[in-house]
């Protein structure tokens, strides 16, 4: 038999057996895409309304809980070489402790970043992130965490830089 048969007789083997089945190709791989799986933008917390378990609704909805209540803009863009600023207050009982992470990874204060954090009230605390002077490698997703014994939450930013012509 000639490669042109061969060929032929694969490709009708594979088209009965597409029929057979039933489902398309994409559910036969359980629907993801490029990218992998379904994710949750600001990370696994579980959207208002689906929780698993009444456990996990106490964890989440706790009045206790770390809760971001002011946060910078969500999309901003910043020219090279000048200051970009982030805010967050959060608040819960007791007082939460605000971590910053750049497209996912934790960030530390160093020269270019500076990141101060002060007590208001008694259950608030408010953080302020600083990257001066800023570049382009700046750019990216930042995220400020509030988290303490009771629950977290979470708050996204986008940057990216334009350049100014003169």
């Amino acid at each position: 038999m000639t490669g042109y048969g061969r060929r032929c007789r694969a490709l009708a083997l594979l088209l009965a057996l597409l029929l057979v089945t039933g489902q398309p190709a994409e559910a036969r791989r359980g629907g993801r895409r490029r990218g992998g799986g379904r994710r949750n933008r600001f990370g696994n917390m579980p959207m208002i309304g689906t929780f698993r378990s009444p456990a996990s609704k106490s964890y989440y909805m706790n009045p206790n809980g770390a809760q971001i209540t002011k946060w910078s803009h969500f999309e901003s863009e910043y020219i090279l070489g000048s200051k970009i600023v982030f805010m967050c207050t959060a608040s819960g009982k007791p007082r939460p402790h605000i971590t910053w992470y750049k497209n996912g990874i934790e960030v530390y204060a160093h020269n270019f970043f500076k990141i101060t954090e002060y007590k208001v009230g008694a259950n608030s605390t408010v953080s302020r992130m600083e990257i001066t002077p800023a570049k382009q490698k700046d750019a990216g997703y930042y995220e400020c965490q509030a988290d303490n014994k009771y629950a977290f939450d979470r708050r996204g930013f986008r940057t990216d830089f334009i350049i100014q012509m003169e």
